[in-house]
């Protein structure tokens, strides 16, 4: 009895391993075959900054002055040229006023000298002429008839002489008739024309001036892009002396991301490599780009993460990825961003 058991014992185990024998056999029979994974990338990583295109551009005034108004705010998109801030001008708009006013003054006088007088002048100089002209002849007549009756005895020689002064006062008046005349009826001097000349241009000039420095408190964007921060207010002061904007701007038609390789990596970087950045809040996501521009000096890192582990103490070289598609990130961003060393391993751009 006792040796049955034991064989019934040894033969259980037996069986067990027999029928996990088969089952196993049964199983790999229709495992799937296994996938073929990619070859791992080489990559040099970088802590980065999202930035657009254009950077990021401090927009302030020509001139300081309390802010009338800034009619933009952040996030809105601009036009080049678009007014984005006006400083108080109402003492440079009355001067352009005065200038205006100067101008049109000093043109009528350049007009008046070109044209000379009136026809109503001219014709008033002729009359003159004519008039002293026949109170001359009449006085000579008179003088020449009481000399000969001087001569003659029938008039004392006090008559002849009032007579002979008479023709003289009435010939100077005539005379003085006929240069008048010429003076009103001719052209105007060529000195007299170029001073006139001369003090359109000069009022010209001082309006331009006066118009230039109203135009220097009107702030105008320099591009076509995104309002990024508006660092100052309506009503606040403006001063060029500090080093605070009134707005920064970015043309964000385009992202590309900064980086600060580290400089035993220097070597390995070249323009045209593909590279690929990743965000914390886009967790898994990789927004790919190329290299596009490489810096030339070695500098402090610009960019830093706040990790424990991270050297402050290294020197980096800033290295410029433009983005395919960054639609999803937003200037400023702090990135990790990375350059891929084997190209061939990285997906190309229209993949």
């Amino acid at each position: 009895m006792k040796r049955s058991l034991i064989l019934v014992g040894l033969l259980i185990p037996i069986a067990g391993l027999t029928a996990f024998a088969v089952r196993l056999r049964t199983t790999s029979s229709h495992a799937p075959s296994p996938v073929a994974v990619p070859a791992a990338l080489d990559v040099i990583a970088a802590p980065g900054r999202v930035e657009p295109i254009s950077e990021e551009v401090r927009v302030g005034a020509e001139m300081s002055g309390k802010l009338r108004d800034v009619p933009v705010e952040e996030g809105d998109r601009v036009e080049a040229g678009q007014v984005v801030a006006i400083l108080e001008n109402d003492d440079y708009r009355a001067r352009v006023a005065l200038a205006e006013a100067q101008l049109a003054l000093k043109e009528a006088e350049l007009r008046r000298v070109i044209n000379g007088a009136r026809q109503q002048e001219r014709r008033e100089a002729l009359a003159s002429v004519k008039e002293t002209e026949a109170v001359m002849e009449n006085a000579r007549v008179e003088q020449q008839r009481r000399q000969t009756g001087f001569m003659q005895g029938v008039f004392a020689k006090e008559e002849a002489d009032r007579a002979e002064r008479e023709f003289g006062v009435a010939r100077a008046r005539y005379e003085a008739a006929v240069q008048r005349h010429a003076l009103v009826d001719d052209e105007a001097r060529e000195e007299d024309r170029s001073r006139a000349e001369a003090d359109v241009m000069l009022a010209r000039a001082r309006l331009a001036e006066v118009c230039a420095l109203l135009e220097k408190t009107i702030v105008r964007a320099p591009l076509r892009g995104i309002v990024l921060r508006k660092h100052l207010k309506k009503g606040e002061t403006f001063s060029d002396q500090r080093n605070i904007p009134i707005l920064t701007l970015g043309d964000d038609s385009v992202l590309r991301v900064r980086m600060d390789v580290d400089e035993t990596d220097v070597s390995r970087v070249r323009i045209g490599q593909r590279a690929y950045v990743t965000a914390d809040t886009f967790r898994g996501e990789k927004f790919w780009g190329r290299v596009v521009r490489i810096g030339e000096l070695l500098g402090r890192k610009n960019i830093l993460t706040d990790r424990p582990t991270e050297r402050v103490d290294t020197k980096v070289l800033e290295t410029l990825i433009e983005l395919e598609d960054g639609r999803k990130l937003r200037p400023g961003l702090r990135v990790d961003a990375f350059i891929v060393l084997n190209d061939e391993a990285a997906p190309s751009p229209n993949r």
